[in-house]
């Protein structure tokens, strides 16, 4: 019996699972609250992707978390991988990071005025990651990113940024913009209320498109500031662009004077201590942060050598300031959760459990031959119904979200929690344990066999 069940898990054979779909989850108190919420909130939400119109129902009201559980309204449990969008690597109301917390309350909560916390946190990053020499303590990615572009444009003393259809890099103006027709087309704004004038100066071209870049530095010549990108592009699915194409990035920025921006909002701290630029051994001029330095509590961070910092206001003339940037309970969460991502094996074991999570569930979709691949990388993981390769936005087939929507009923109703997109990847914690995984590819499993039998 016990081979039988490893096998399923494993996939390694063609044993059926229980196809047959289960009832809907109740979801009558998360409804009723968000009816309520639509009386207060543009579409009931503060976050687009949380009214949950890419999925079945009405979103799920979360009541509270703990490891790699949640629990909503109506009282379903969930095994989460969404992780509130990544920075949970711990899961959920970690002890160690809620006693900090509770610690670091009790001396008051905002000074807008310097705190010993974060010169403990700053240093606990700048001696462990040799990719920054200074750092700047923000609110949120967005923030980060935004005081990033300024600094390359102050550094540099040039205005266009190059952004790659498929990055996403939180909403400031200059970077919510789009693609337009073309190789190398100026942005089209992808939001109301962003004029013009500032999608001109951002210019889009397509991922793992050298030519395409290197026409848009021949087109624009001595006038673009940085080329930002997500080392590991997460926010369009999974879009992994191999290392020999970010060694191009760097080689042409630095042949064009241009600034290169990693922007590791995601990949930061998650798939290593020193994220993207320590796991391709590529330095970029600025890097990017976000809220998994604080354990869940709003935090960001943006960093780059001394000399580049050294343009950053009071020191020099690029402004940028923030009552809550360092505030101490994000501050205290910080130390608490990047002390633990420190300790020795953390980042081996927690991409083995992804690793073997992650094979298993493909192994299983290749045994039934289905068009399905997972493309991961450390502890993120991403579904695709697609049987190809996917490294740009273009890759996508948009008529196979039909399919993730149908999955991610089927795997609510079996206590399984992902992010409400088939855009969104998913992330593993140290939190989530065998029997968890276990569950969770059973379920996945049983709801494979449904999407594409039905």
């Amino acid at each position: 019996m016990f081979d039988s069940i490893k096998k399923i898990f494993s996939g390694e054979d063609d044993l059926p699972v229980n196809t047959s779909s289960k009832p809907d989850i109740s979801r009558e108190k998360s409804a009723e609250l968000y009816e309520k919420a639509k009386t207060y909130f543009p579409g009931g939400v503060n976050s687009p992707v949380r009214a949950f119109k890419s999925v079945h129902g009405t979103p799920l009201f979360i009541q509270r978390g703990d490891g790699s559980h949640i629990w909503d309204a109506d009282g379903n449990e969930f095994i989460d991988f969404c992780c509130s969008w990544g920075p949970l690597i711990l899961g959920h109301n970690n002890v160690k990071v809620r006693e900090k917390v509770v610690e670091v309350i009790q001396n008051g909560m905002s000074f807008g005025a310097p705190t010993a916390l974060e010169n403990e946190l700053a240093e606990l990053i700048l001696k462990n990651n040799k990719y920054i020499e200074k750092i700047r303590f923000v609110s949120s990615g967005t923030e980060a990113v935004m005081s990033a572009i300024r600094l390359a444009r102050g550094y540099t003393k040039r205005d266009k940024i190059i952004k790659f259809e498929g990055c996403y890099h939180g909403h400031s103006d200059s970077l919510l913009v789009k693609a337009g027709s073309g190789l190398v087309t100026f942005g089209e704004t992808s939001s109301a209320g962003v004029p013009k004038a500032f999608a001109d100066e951002t210019i889009v071209v397509g991922l793992n498109d050298k030519t395409a870049l290197q026409k848009a530095f021949d087109d624009f010549k001595n006038q673009v500031a940085a080329v930002i990108i997500e080392p590991v592009p997460a926010n369009n699915g999974l879009l992994l662009q191999n290392k020999e194409y970010l060694e191009f990035l760097r080689d042409i920025c630095t042949q064009n004077g241009a600034l290169l921006i990693f922007d590791e909002v995601i990949s930061g701290f998650r798939i290593g201590f020193e994220g993207a630029a320590g796991y391709y051994k590529i330095q970029p001029d600025i890097i990017t942060y976000g809220k998994i330095i604080g354990g869940g509590m709003p935090v960001g961070a943006y960093g780059a050598s001394a000399a580049i910092m050294g343009n950053v206001s009071p020191e020099g003339q690029v402004y940028q300031a923030g009552t809550l940037s360092g505030n101490p309970v994000a501050m205290g969460a910080g130390i608490a959760q990047l002390t633990e991502l420190l300790r020795n094996g953390f980042y081996r074991d927690l991409h083995n459990k992804a690793e073997e999570f992650t094979q298993a569930i493909q192994r299983f979709a290749s045994a039934r031959n289905y068009k399905f691949k997972v493309f991961t990388i450390g502890s993120i993981f991403w579904f695709a119904f697609t049987d190809k390769d996917i490294c740009s936005a273009d890759d996508i087939d948009p008529a196979s979200m039909e399919k993730f929507k149908k999955m991610h009923r089927e795997l609510l109703n079996r206590g399984i929690y992902l992010g409400p997109s088939g855009y969104e990847v998913g992330f593993i914690s140290s939190a989530h344990t065998k029997t968890d995984l276990e569950k969770a590819k059973r379920a996945i499993f049983e709801s494979l066999d449904l999407v594409f039998r039905q």
